[in-house]
């Protein structure tokens, strides 16, 4: 069984994916943070982005940089380039394919879940919410997290990715045909969640 959570940042996918994976007992992958590590190795080591995909190494994932505004702008532009995206697609559809840790299930989220990576799983999503409500969710937890943010920058910031995500020829930023449209701008967390498990008992998939 797979599940995909697509959508742009801050939007709740990640919150939902979590949550998803926790009641159904299924593996999780956040595939935003591979493009993460293969940006923040551009960023801190000055490497190529075909060379950073390429040499990437598992414990890049856990790094805690990796959540730094800077980081995710960089893993926005060196997702655009289609060698990284070739390079970093095998791992992806083998986690789905083949759960770590014996789980019957996969929980995938970030941008071309249930378009690229998984066009064919049975369950998809797309969680989106208006940009300001987004950069104003996204300053929060920056500034929770003890780091500076200032709302101005990040909501400039998230316009400027969603611009770059959503235009770039290789795998946009789009809803799958089949997934179910979320817009959280108005929901808190519960009720997105209530929203996504109601959806998949509808379906009868699981």
């Amino acid at each position: 069984m797979i599940i995909t959570v697509d959508g742009p940042a801050a939007a709740g996918k990640g919150e939902l994916s979590r949550r998803l994976a926790k009641h159904f007992d299924y593996a999780r992958l956040d595939t935003g943070q591979i493009y993460r590590a293969v940006g923040w190795r551009v960023l801190d080591g000055g490497l190529d982005p075909i060379e950073a995909a390429n040499t990437l190494n598992p414990a890049d994932l856990d790094r805690p940089e990796l959540r730094t505004e800077a980081t995710g702008n960089a893993a926005s532009k060196v997702a655009a380039i289609p060698e990284v995206r070739a390079s970093l697609l095998a791992f992806q559809r083998d986690f789905a394919s083949r759960p770590p840790g014996g789980k019957k299930g996969a929980v995938l989220d970030g941008r071309d879940c249930g378009t690229v990576i998984c066009p064919d799983a049975p369950v998809k999503f797309f969680i989106t919410a208006r940009a300001d409500v987004r950069a104003a969710r996204r300053t929060k937890e920056l500034q929770e997290r003890g780091l500076a943010a200032i709302y101005a920058a990040v909501l400039r910031d998230i316009v400027e990715r969603d611009a770059r995500d959503s235009q770039r020829s290789v795998a946009p930023l789009e809803p799958a045909k089949d997934a179910l449209v979320l817009d959280t701008s108005d929901m808190d967390a519960d009720a997105v969640f209530t929203a996504a498990l109601d959806h998949i008992s509808r379906i009868n998939i699981l």
